[in-house]
């Protein structure tokens, strides 16, 4: 096997023939180590490094190593031994070992200068070696140059015999390492290297410091820089240093749609010069190749990778993998880049092994064809071309489908007429022709837009950015014209695109994606909420992007796990963690609000969900939290939520507030104090105020004592305060809690409890009075006012307080009362056991579940009174006649 398999890699590459010709030696190590990959190891063992006698011995040894490196991978991977990451890997390795090798040697020949020193800090200064392009990214090819960067961090002088600056010194040090990588000698090179992509190119310094690079990138990085640093990655001297320099040039804090402009440029540069060499035969540049793969998976890294560290990864195929993990991008499509991308690196480097040189072109001659598909596994030359096209028409389609030509681009909209007669104040009245698209009050609507055309906001734009806004509004005015309240829908368009518009890339995400204004208009048109939220929250828009996404159910024991992977990435920073809480919560509640306005969720149906998003954030919040107290004495604490009022009986609407009580069992002498900072922490995540905005806004008053309670209970106080000192309302609130997250033991010990407490005999006539006369003393700060439908006589409270009765009074000899089920369901269960008429308990059903309706959609409206109607006012007469029933004689009658 061994000598079939050397055989047929001489048979192949020129290269390889001509070496083991000049150096024998080499085909005796092949056939000693050829079963076995090429380690970091085994390049360390390859000479005795540090006694070679100064660097032009190194410069010898450095060659041989690449000789013996490359022999092995060529005879590997023409034997189908190497998989693609053992070649991309091995010869990345070979370049860092070299990289470091060299830098060594360089410095000891500039002994006579001593150390370089930080003018400031006064350390002592190294030499960051800086590897961009497939080196950066560990996935360098078998003949390719490298692409370096030479950065320092601080000017100063050296100390030696021979003082001289800093950037001198690491510019003679960064000359004698190019020298020595790259010299030419008997033994070939190691690496050529590329230094045009360091700051002004060829006509700038050889090396930088950190001052100046960071001068540099705020002041003139281009964006086709960010695209090249994303890939950068130092190999010698201050690593953290240098990507804390360089993240915030390259990742952006907010969703940077504006890449797409800058990326589809970039290719378009690429395209013509291909077209103008006549490349279409180059596999890396030509259509369908190499680069169009990059270039998918680093648009997703610019526009993404601020807010997702995940993304802020150095090689294509890992990023492929993070966008299909994160489902940016659909499976299919993903793995039909990652095999195309396989490929296409399989075949450059089989272009490469023919003479060792830099080529990514396909053969001209028929035996260099012939060799190549069959290394390929191809019978012939048509078989393997019609294997390479199908990965070409595949890496084309997705790139197109990334990078279609946008709104701003495309033929000018049939109203762009309409909008410049506006902006230009033209002879032309607008109103007839808004009249006819739908608007109800046209001419009102056309002072509107006049207003907004004059408005500083929108002439004291960017040039560019009232260009997508010029782009974006004729198709917005066509559309909210054809929905429901159109007059009203514009107007909250225009507020919107008002309130992002000085973020250009929220105006480049829509040009970029003319499909998402339908489902804006559509959200704006349904609820003035939604258009709120998303003004308030507009990194939202890039929800709009996949309808798959925004109207799939939620998985939630996946997005509790990315949540906890998004906490995770920030571990270490509180700010960071606060503001992915919000970003998760945020666009799990805009997603909801999409799917109930398309009408996929019953409102019952809708308030579990809004549930188990607020318990899976409070997880979250708990467990994260915790960790961020450095004195914790254990690193799960024994701490748990009890949620109450909406959340406890799972009847979250979008804007609920959180009522909280936080328990602990544990016997630790600090327990009392961790547990009480970990709750005000909570209560600081939860309830703070970021750049991101708010998460929730909690209630802690129904707490053991209330405001004047501690702010933590054990478990034993909670149980010996609720069986022995806590007033019938606040078992009235027992009635609708539940265990929310934390230590689950501790969870069951509080249901222990609840349903204890809950099945207490007690006497129903006191009970009852007790219920009427709490009804009153609420009435007193809100009162009964039909257009209410929370507080109105026979409303929302009158319900639950109906069902919290019944609870108190009857369930100790009915224990299937005590289930948190909801109002609704406890009306049932109560009217099978005959302690409600069932046509009374039917009644109050359709009029609860019609209040809850009425609230909803007043929500969403944002008004806060319902439209009192004949409906309305029987719902009111059912729910009071059944309160009158269990009531009488114990107070004032509702009806």
């Amino acid at each position: 096997m061994p000598e079939t398999a050397i055989a047929g890699a001489r048979r192949f590459s020129f290269y390889l023939e001509r070496l083991f010709q000049a150096r024998p030696e080499r085909l005796a190590e092949l056939e000693a180590h050829l079963q076995q990959p090429f380690t970091p190891e085994e390049m360390a063992a390859f000479a005795s490094w540090d006694t070679l006698d100064g660097a032009d011995a190194l410069i010898g040894a450095l060659r041989r190593l690449r000789q013996a490196v490359m022999a092995r991978l060529i005879a590997r991977d023409l034997a189908g031994l190497a998989p693609l990451d053992e070649v991309v890997t091995t010869i990345s390795q070979l370049a860092d070992f070299s990289i470091v090798r060299a830098e060594a040697a360089a410095r000891a020949s500039l002994a006579r200068y001593g150390t370089p020193t930080g003018e400031d800090s006064g350390d002592a200064q190294q030499l960051i070696v800086v590897t961009m392009g497939k080196l950066g990214g560990f996935e360098l090819n078998v003949s390719s140059d490298i692409d370096l960067i030479f950065v320092y961090p601080e000017d100063g002088e050296t100390t030696g015999a021979r003082v001289t600056s800093n950037h001198e010194y690491f510019t003679r040090l960064g000359k004698e390492i190019i020298r020595i990588i790259s010299e030419t000698t008997a033994d070939g090179l190691v690496f050529r290297v590329d230094m045009r992509l360091r700051p002004y190119g060829d006509s700038g310094p050889l090396v930088m410091s950190f001052a100046a690079l960071e001068n540099y990138l705020l002041t003139q990085g281009r964006e086709w820089e960010r695209y090249a640093w994303i890939k950068g990655r130092a190999v010698t001297g201050d690593a953290a240093g240098l990507a804390e320099l360089v993240r915030p040039f390259v990742y952006r804090k907010y969703l940077d749609y504006g890449a797409y402009g800058a990326m589809r440029e970039l290719h378009a540069q690429i395209r013509r010069e291909v077209a103008r060499r006549d490349m279409a035969a180059n596999i890396k540049l030509g259509p369908g190749g190499i680069r169009e793969v990059e270039f998918i998976a680093q648009v997703f890294q610019l526009i993404r990778g601020g807010r997702e560290k995940r993304l802020q990864l150095k090689g294509t195929r890992e990023t492929l993998a993070a966008l299909k993990a994160m489902h940016l991008m659909e499976d299919d499509a993903v793995s039909e880049l990652e095999a195309a991308y396989d490929y296409l690196r399989r075949l450059e480097h089989r272009l490469q092994y023919v003479d060792d040189a830099q080529t990514q072109t396909l053969p001209e001659t028929e035996d260099a064809r012939r060799a190549i598909a069959h290394s390929m596994g191809a019978e012939g030359w048509d078989a393997f071309m019609a294997a390479l096209n199908v990965h070409r028409r595949h890496v084309t389609r997705h790139f197109e489908q990334v990078f279609f030509l946008p709104t701003e681009n495309a033929p000018a909209h049939p109203l762009a007429g309409l909008w410049r007669d506006i902006r230009e104040n033209g002879e032309t009245d607008p109103a007839p022709a808004l009249a006819r698209l739908g608007y109800e009050d046209a001419a009102a609507v056309a002072r509107q837009l006049a207003a907004l055309a004059g408005s500083q906001r929108y002439r004291q734009l960017p040039a560019t950015s009232q260009h997508k806004f010029d782009a974006l509004l004729p198709p917005l005015i066509e559309v909210a014209g054809g929905l429901a309240q159109p007059d009203a829908t514009l107007s909250r368009i225009l507020a919107l695109l008002e309130a992002v518009s000085r973020r250009a890339s929220y105006l480049a995400l829509l040009t970029e994606y003319p499909q998402t204004l339908q489902r804006l208009a559509q959200l704006c048109s349904a609820s003035s909420w939604v258009s709120g939220y998303l003004m308030r929250h507009p990194i939202l828009l890039d929800e709009l992007l996949d309808a798959r996404v925004l109207y799939a159910s939620p998985d939630w024991d996946r997005l509790a796990h990315e949540l906890d992977a998004g906490m995770q990435e920030n571990a270490g920073d509180a700010e960071a963690q606060m503001d992915t809480l919000r970003h998760f919560q945020h666009a799990q509640v805009f997603r909801l609000v999409a799917q109930d306005i398309a009408g996929m969720w019953t409102l019952e149906a809708l308030s579990d969900e809004l549930s188990r998003l607020a318990d899976v954030t409070l997880a979250a919040t708990l467990k994260y939290a915790w960790l961020d107290i450095r004195s914790r004495h254990t690193d799960t604490p024994r701490f748990a939520i009890v949620g109450y009022g909406k959340l406890g009986g799972k009847e979250l609407g979008y804007a609920s507030d959180l009522d909280l009580i936080f328990l602990y069992d544990d016997v630790h002498a600090d327990a009392p104090e961790l547990y009480a900072r970990l709750a005000r922490k909570m209560t600081t995540w939860l309830t703070s105020t970021t750049s991101a905005g708010v998460l929730y806004d909690i209630d802690l008053r129904l707490r053991p004592n209330g405001q004047s309670g501690l702010l933590v209970s054990t478990v034993d106080a909670f149980e010996h305060y609720q069986q022995s000192e806590a007033w019938v309302w606040e078992h009235q609130a027992l009635t609708r809690a539940r265990f929310v997250a934390g230590d689950e033991t501790i969870g069951a010990s509080f249901e222990a409890i609840r349903r204890a407490v809950l099945c207490q005999r007690r006497v129903p006539e006191a009970l009852a009075a007790e219920v009427v006369a709490m009804r009153a003393r609420m009435r007193e700060s809100h009162p009964a006012v039909d257009s209410d439908v929370k507080n109105a006589t026979g409303g929302i409270i009158d319900a639950e307080f109906i069902v919290q009765y019944l609870i108190l009074a009857h369930a100790h000899k009915l224990p299937a009362l005590t289930a948190n089920t909801g109002t609704i369901a406890l009306l049932a269960v109560a009217a099978q056991a005959g302690l409600i008429a069932p046509t009374l308990a039917a009644d109050a059903q359709a009029a609860y579940r019609h209040f809850r309706r009425l609230q909803h959609a007043s929500r969403l409206a944002e008004v806060r009174a319902v439209e009192v109607d004949d409906a309305l006012r029987a719902h009111y007469r059912q729910v009071a006649a059944l309160w009158d029933t269990l009531f009488a004689g114990t107070g004032a009658p509702q009806t």
